[in-house]
This record gives structure tokens, sequence and C-alpha cells, in this order.
């Protein structure tokens, strides 16, 4: 199958092109960049030299499946003519994340440049959506806190045990900023440094909001949602909290087991998002597609603490594209994907 990639200078564009080299089922035909365009992609990251090819500005070979890396409604323009000729497609941005008009205009300044598609582009996280994703030809492929935070919660969610009080404490490494680069993102400033950012709303808010309300039917979920920027490279580190409803599960260690057992049922099965018995760690997920997710009680306050990693370039972006690309094509669901972490 021929894909192309537009934008393959981005971090997610480049992490695109690495997990698609060794897909057993695909050839990357075409890849763009606005600034690079006429170069080599050797040239520009010596890292993707066994996939060299030149950096066009446009796709213009035929293409079977197309992903964009391109930023917010520059990427669903691009995307435009390929959805009207009925090439599958998978945009690494946010313009086909969020069902509602209003709050994509809110969250991104801006209204959106093809509000057509929404209603019938999927969220694409397979753990939730896999049959609808199977059957559409374009994914909104979702945010990397969003992927880490839902991950976490949504067993718990579906098995009816919190109330709707959500807080999500939320960290990530440097490169999930992109490379657009700014002050605050330089070595000395991040450097032995932590902060958190975004306190008057963080735009991935209402995917969490869309997705955890969706799956009880409570409009009145209520989401506290910070974020912080920890000086490491890659990985997503989220700590969610929530009180247990009364009598939802017993009380003490049969609680907390009670608790492991929703979880280990809910993603039994899943190729990649996983229950584990200890608190993980950025490095457990750190250059596969993995999300590690560790629940427990606080027996004090009666309050569920549940702690998810996930690499935000691969799980929180690229590969999760590639596990959406599997499912939409009728492809094993971890191909191209089958990356132990790397550690240290």
């Amino acid at each position: 199958m021929k894909v192309g990639i537009i934008n393959v200078t981005g971090y997610a564009g480049m992490e695109l092109a690495r997990i698609l080299h060794r897909h057993p089922e695909v050839e990357i035909a075409a890849v763009t960049g606005r600034s690079a365009a006429g170069r080599r992609l050797a040239e520009m990251f010596p890292h993707l030299e066994s996939c060299d090819m030149e950096i066009t500005p446009e796709i213009t070979e035929s293409v079977d499946f197309v992903f964009s890396a391109l930023p917010h409604a520059a990427s669903a323009e691009k995307l435009e003519p390929f959805i009207e000729q009925g090439v599958k497609a998978v945009d690494i941005s946010a313009d086909f994340r969020l069902k509602n008009l209003d709050d994509y205009s809110y969250w991104y300044k801006i209204d959106h440049p093809c509000p057509q598609y929404m209603e019938t582009a999927v969220y694409g996280l397979p753990e939730l959506h896999r049959d609808e994703i199977a059957q559409t030809s374009l994914v909104g492929n979702p945010g990397c806190y969003p992927s880490a935070a839902v991950l976490a919660l949504a067993p718990a969610v579906a098995a009816g045990i919190i109330e709707p009080d959500v807080v999500v404490d939320a960290k990530s490494g440097v490169s999930g900023a992109g490379r657009g680069g700014s002050v605050d993102l330089n070595f000395s400033e991040v450097n032995e440094n932590f902060k958190a950012y975004a306190l008057d709303g963080h735009r991935h808010h209402p995917e969490i909001i869309q997705e955890l309300g969706s799956m009880d039917g409570d409009d009145d979920l209520r989401l506290t949602f910070l974020t912080h920027l920890v000086p490491m490279t890659r990985g997503i580190l989220v700590s969610c909290y929530a009180p247990i409803k009364d009598g939802a599960i017993p009380d003490g260690e049969a609680g907390r087991e009670r608790v492991r057992e929703i979880y280990e049922d809910y993603y039994a099965g899943e190729p990649f998002t996983k229950a584990v018995s200890a608190p993980p760690q950025t490095k457990h997920t750190s250059g596969n597609n993995d999300c590690v997710v560790y629940p427990t009680i606080d027996l004090r306050a009666n309050r569920l603490m549940a702690i998810a990693c996930l690499d935000n370039l691969v799980k929180g972006a690229a590969g999760s594209g590639v596990q959406n690309m599997n499912v939409m094509c009728g492809f094993d669901e971890t191909a191209g994907l089958e990356q132990l972490a790397l550690y240290p």
C-alpha cells in the first residue's frame, strides 16, 4: 500500500517515517515539508537515511493512504482533496477530534475549515472505538495527553465506580511542543526546571470531556486538567484522581483488588494498553506504542488513583496513527509497532 506523509519535518511526521519504514504492508511513496521542499530526507534527518527520498511541497503521486502531521486548520485544508477522492486518512492534528464545532472554535481560536467532515470522522482511540475506526475513511488521531488520561480512567468510568469529578495531573517531555521552537523550550530554560502551564485551560481538555462523558452519558463531568513540562525529550505521565462512589466496590484491600480486576478485564486482549501491578515510569514506554496503566485506591480518602505512561511521539502521536491505519485497512493491528521500550 502506498502511503504519503504530509509534513514529515515535524517530530510526529519523522516518527511516522521511522515506524512506516519497517511496516510489512506499506511503501512510503511521498513525503512533504513546507520549509524543506527539494531537499533529501536523509540530508535533513540522517537517522532516516534508510528511507531516503526527496521532500516535496505537495503529494503529487497516487497514494492509497495519507497521514497529515501539520498544525491544526492547515491540516484539514491539506487533507480535504484526499478526503474528497476517497483516500483513507489519519489526521495527527486536532482538526477531526472534536464533534462540537463550538468547542473547536473556542479552544483553537479559529473556525473549522472543513466542518462537513466532523460528524463522519472517528476519534482514533482503538481501545474505545475500534469497530468505528475499521469502518471509516477518516480518523482524528487523539492528542497525547487525552490518550493517557482517557486510557487511565476509561475502565473506572465504564464500570461506574467513580464520581464525575476528576483531576488529571499531567506531565510531558519537551518534544510534545513540536519543533517550532520558542524561548520557553530552550535547553537553558527547561534544564533542571519543572513547571506547570496552561493553567487557564489546555486545548486537550475538551477531548477528555468528550470521550469520558460519552462513556457514561454524563454531561456533568467535572474535570480539572493541569499540565506540566518536564526536562526530558519523550514521555507522558498522568496521575488521575476521582472519588469512589459509595458502595461501588468493597472496602479496604478487597476494593483495591476489585479495581485491579476491573482494569485487567477491560484491557484484556488489548495489544498495546496494559494494566500493570506496579506504578509505571516513562522509560517503560519510551520508543514503543504501549500505554501502561496502574490503578489503585487511596484508602484514607476513598479515591481512585490511576497512573498512565506513554511515549507522546508514539502512542501519543505517530504510533497511534499507524495503529489506526492498521485497523482501517484490515492489517494486523500490531504491524510495524512491535517494538520494546528503550531502557535505560
